[in-house]
């Protein structure tokens, strides 16, 4: 296992050999809960960059987000009215059960994955994770026939990809749409929550920036409106609020791990082909070398200009470049926490 904890590696890393480390090491977990590493976390090549191109075009468009506002909407409000506003208790209630137990065996590590003689420890977390596997499986069929039998018509993902199905069903098969769902589910539930909690926290113990932020929505929307998604790009303080919790308290610390596609030179080391690398977020974000005061939560140090990912300093700063396998749900994120 190899684990990047300084700036300057993690751009040799993910910047000057983002295409060698565009691959994903093969976790149990991955296996089990990714349809065999067949979904976005799948190996570069053909394969991996059709499903980017879908998730380009055909999901996080502009035009796709914008298509779907009014979902985000009715979300939006919901959660201003208290959040109890489900058609369907029990299928939310399901939901809410998977989420947790996903979480719960994503967050676990298991010891087979980095030392193969451990095999026979993880017989019991695999069984587990079949299991689960399954249930999740299940409730996504759900999901996919009941828009197929038109008992949910309206302008989601599953009944766009189930359009294109129509077009191309060799390819739109439903195990390709879960394996979208599955990954939106998963790369967005928690993550989200998780940093819109540490906002709020942040918010609460520091009165001052609460104060400031609530000024500028004032003064630029007004007391008496509801912020629209179009508002997000003028209220730069907001901005800066969600990018200094990103960088303070990422949802995910160490990222998603990397494996070099081949034998490539890191640092001055050698790193084999296969290998485990992690990418530590959280120590790059606190790097007293980079960032002033790093341990301080100051909106103020982002100052809302676009950086160049090939001098950029952290994963949280706005990008003026994109890189070729940058994660393309960037815009849908936004839109999420903002």
């Amino acid at each position: 296992m190899v684990v990047m904890s300084s700036s300057a590696t993690a751009e040799e890393c993910l910047v000057k050999n983002d295409i060698i480390f565009a691959n994903r090491p093969k976790f149990i977990n991955a296996k089990h809960l990714g349809y065999n590493y067949s979904t976005v976390i799948s190996s570069y090549g053909d394969h991996w960059h059709n499903l980017r191109r879908i998730g380009a075009t055909e999901i996080f468009s502009p035009a796709r987000l914008s298509a779907t506002i009014n979902a985000r909407k009715d979300e939006m409000r919901c959660l201003l009215n208290g959040g109890n506003e489900v058609e369907d208790e029990e299928e939310a209630t399901e939901f809410r059960e998977l989420m947790v137990e996903v979480a719960k065996k994503s967050g676990t590590g298991n010891p087979a994955d980095y030392l193969l003689i451990l095999n026979w420890s993880s017989l019991g977390f695999e069984r587990e994770l079949k299991k689960l596997a399954q249930r999740m499986v299940g409730f996504l069929q759900k999901l996919i026939d009941d828009h197929r039998s038109k008992k949910l018509q309206n302008n989601s993902m599953i009944h766009h990809l189930l359009s294109m199905q129509q077009s191309d069903p060799v390819y739109y098969t439903d195990e390709i749409i879960k394996g979208f769902i599955m990954v939106i589910i998963l790369a967005g539930t928690d993550t989200s929550s998780v940093t819109i909690e540490w906002a709020m926290a942040n918010l609460l113990n520091h009165p001052q920036v609460l104060k400031k932020a609530r000024d500028e929505i004032d003064s630029l929307i007004g007391e008496e409106n509801l912020i629209e998604e179009s508002d997000v790009p003028k209220l730069h303080y907001i901005q800066s609020i969600m990018y200094e919790t990103l960088g303070l308290y990422p949802a995910a610390p160490l990222l998603i791990p990397h494996t070099p596609s081949t034998d490539c030179t890191i640092g001055g080391y050698d790193v084999p082909s296969g290998a485990v690398v992690l990418v530590n977020a959280w120590a790059i974000h606190r790097d007293p070398k980079v960032w002033d005061d790093p341990e301080s939560f100051k909106p103020e140090r982002m100052d809302g200009k676009e950086i160049d990912m090939i001098e950029g300093k952290g994963s949280i700063m706005p990008k003026a470049h994109s890189l070729q396998a940058l994660c393309k749900a960037r815009p849908i994120v936004n839109k999420v926490f903002y």
